[in-house]
């Protein structure tokens, strides 16, 4: 017997086996007819009818999304800033002309320019990274769209437990290596567990326009990491101190417009808990 959809959508996940392409995948799977992309082929994802092979800077993202005819795009790709932009054009054209809406993880650099305040949805774009002003090219893609056609979720720092920062922090510690804190930076942060619940929620209400999903609370970077290390266990860890200023400098994205229901909303305290080994 054929297995019954339990929901009218077709979603497609670009980057489905990244990080919090994955999360986002297995949070949407048992409830959307819910389809994704992968680099690195195995024979596991290549049995998966619902996983597609695609390479970032050889293949035609028009051809999985003609294929699968998504009614939702959700963007969690990485790599070459330009064959992402070719990406995101193929997506933005097919939106363009279809019942689609587009899903698009941007970032808090996209503000990295400012650094004395916090920022918030209806701010002005400003960055002085390549990887800022790459996101901010992405951004401006959407914003031509109709509203209701797409979505900017822009996330401060990810933590999880199984997140790149974390692999690395405990790699750094194992080797007995310094890791890097910036005692000036405050920022909010996020975990892959909120975000993809909040994700299925911008899904299931139809929401629209710009999210700042993160930790409601600003931390120092630093005491943010020390108190992390307590969580995982690692004592006496070698902290570098990094300074690129003598004051506080502000990466940070919070939520003032579009704001999400309680239940939804979290502090950087559950991160840690989250987080306890």
């Amino acid at each position: 017997m054929t297995k019954q959809i339990k929901n009218k959508h077709n979603i497609l996940i670009f980057g489905a086996t990244g990080f919090l392409g994955s999360a986002i995948y297995k949070e949407l799977c048992a409830y959307f007819n819910t389809f994704g992309t992968y680099r690195t082929e195995t024979k596991a994802l290549a049995k998966n009818q619902h996983l597609f092979h695609y390479v970032l800077e050889e293949d035609d993202a028009t051809e999985i999304i003609e294929a699968v005819k998504p009614t939702i795009i959700i963007s969690a790709l990485r790599g070459n800033f330009g064959a992402q932009i070719v990406a995101h054009f193929h997506m933005v054209e097919y939106v363009k002309n279809n019942n689609c809406k587009l899903l698009f993880l941007s970032s808090a650099n996209v503000f990295d320019a400012y650094s004395q305040y916090p920022s918030y949805e209806q701010d002005k774009t400003l960055s002085l990274s390549k990887f800022g002003y790459f996101k901010i090219k992405i951004e401006n893609m959407l914003l031509r769209l109709p509203k209701k056609k797409y979505a900017i979720l822009r996330l401060p720092m990810v933590f999880g437990k199984q997140s790149p920062r974390i692999t690395e922090i405990k790699a750094f510690y194992k080797a007995k290596e310094a890791i890097e804190v910036f005692p000036n930076l405050i920022l909010n942060v996020a975990t892959d567990f909120k975000i993809t619940q909040q994700i299925h929620y911008i899904i299931n209400r139809n929401k629209c326009g710009v999210y700042h999903l993160g930790s409601n609370d600003l931390v120092h970077y630093n005491d943010f990491i020390i108190e992390l290390a307590q969580t995982l266990e690692l004592k006496n860890p070698i902290l570098k101190q990094v300074y690129t200023t003598n004051n506080d400098r502000y990466l940070a994205v919070l939520p003032k417009h579009n704001i999400l229901p309680k239940h939804l909303q979290y502090n950087s305290n559950f991160i840690i808990n989250e987080l306890k080994q």
